[in-house]
């Protein structure tokens, strides 16, 4: 199944990233599983490729092509079998990069931006907050101007590639009073005075480094502001949904590659004679999988469509997010189920994709939170739209 404007060079591209993937990741992830991080040489290998930069400008050593590439960069990543990997470079480049990209200045694109794109920096968004969760709204964090920086003053919990990553882009408080109007982003370097990051003890996604963030009288210089104050609320509405839809293409590569994965199992495992997938109760129980899958790739590829398009597609994205969320927890607990005994182990991969799988109806904004605002569009007749640059 295609999107409509896939090209031979397409093709290509993808053919290029799966040789790349089999030969520099997969024979390194149960490592850095293991290891609970990510060897940093594999960014910059990726930057060498091309592969950081797909979508950002050639003036910063991007390629400027089309979304398109950047859909089969979520999905052939998502082949890995680790979503810690999978999900520090969706957070690099399609999480929190396109923020410096968008509404940065020419200072911070050539700081922090070509170092993104040339695999020599990481970056990480940090908008959570322990009393705030999906409410951007609420977050206390806060940055007082004083002089020539501001001062911060805070912290943020869930933030992934926080402990190794090298910058972050900071959802703060530059007005108090001024609601949603006074939330603004600042670029805060991970090893500034009064920084302090503590890794969390996660049930899934090892390889990842997601971390907690404290700020203690943090002076960052006014030139690290992103765009204009008071303009980061709207800056990360826009930003959140290309957030949504890039989870959405990994939800349902990851779904794929587990039923791929199990389909190989049950072609050589064999119980009363027979392999596995010769018994009628997995065979149906398989094609409902497969129907699933294939229905929600639909949708995807539709919104991918959108995005390419510069559709600002909030219900689109939302509905996307919350379908493969869910259905990719329902298709690895049904492969897994497949497994038997097996499954229960660490011997196969279906065990570390039910537990990375788990997280995809929380991260980039709850179901609970995609089922509000569809509601808001189809009851409340609320028209989403995008915040100027």
């Amino acid at each position: 199944m295609q999107a409509t404007q896939l090209t031979a060079e397409h093709q290509t591209f993808r053919e290029t990233l799966r040789a790349f993937v089999r030969k520099e990741i997969l024979p390194y992830i149960d490592q850095w599983e293991k290891e609970g991080q990510i060897d940093r040489a594999i960014w910059k290998k990726m930057g060498d490729m091309g592969f950081m930069g797909l979508t950002f400008p050639e003036a910063y050593g991007g390629m400027n092509l089309d979304f398109y590439y950047a859909l089969i960069f979520c999905e052939e990543l998502s082949y890995c079998y680790s979503g810690g990997f999978s999900i520090s470079a969706l957070v690099i480049q399609f999480m929190s990069a396109p923020y410096l990209s968008k509404h940065g200045s020419e200072a911070l694109k050539e700081q922090y931006l070509r170092g993104v794109i040339a695999g020599d920096l990481v970056s990480a968004v940090a908008i959570t907050e322990p009393g705030a969760g999906s409410d951007v709204q609420k977050i206390k964090t806060t940055a007082v101007r004083t002089g020539d920086h501001y001062v911060v003053n805070g912290s943020k919990t869930f933030i992934t590639n926080g402990v190794y990553g090298d910058f972050f882009i900071t959802a703060v408080k530059t007005d108090l009073q001024a609601g949603s109007k006074g939330i603004s982003l600042l670029v805060i370097d991970r090893n500034t005075p009064g920084v302090s990051t503590t890794k969390i003890n996660k049930m899934g996604w090892h390889a990842s480094d997601t971390a907690e963030l404290s700020f203690d009288q943090v002076l960052v210089p006014v030139s690290h502001l992103i765009g204009e104050e008071g303009a980061g609320f709207s800056y990360l509405m826009g930003g959140l949904q290309l957030e949504r839809l890039t989870a959405a293409i990994h939800n349902i590569a990851t779904a794929d590659a587990a039923l791929q994965y199990t389909l190989a199992y049950i072609g050589q495992r064999e119980a009363f004679g027979h392999k596995l997938h010769d018994f009628q109760v997995i065979r149906h129980r398989i094609a409902h999988v497969v129907a699933d899958i294939a229905t929600n790739k639909a949708f995807v590829y539709h919104c991918c469509d959108l995005q390419q398009l510069g559709v600002y597609a909030v219900q689109e994205c939302s509905i996307a997010k919350l379908q493969t969320s869910e259905l990719a927890i329902q298709v690895v607990h049904q492969c897994l189920q497949f497994f038997g005994g097996y499954g229960f182990t660490e011997d196969y991969k279906i065990a570390r994709l039910y537990r990375d799988v788990r997280v995809g109806t929380i991260i980039g904004g709850t179901s609970e939170i995609m089922l509000e605002i569809i509601a808001k569009t189809v009851i409340d007749n609320i028209r989403y739209e995008a915040k100027k640059a």
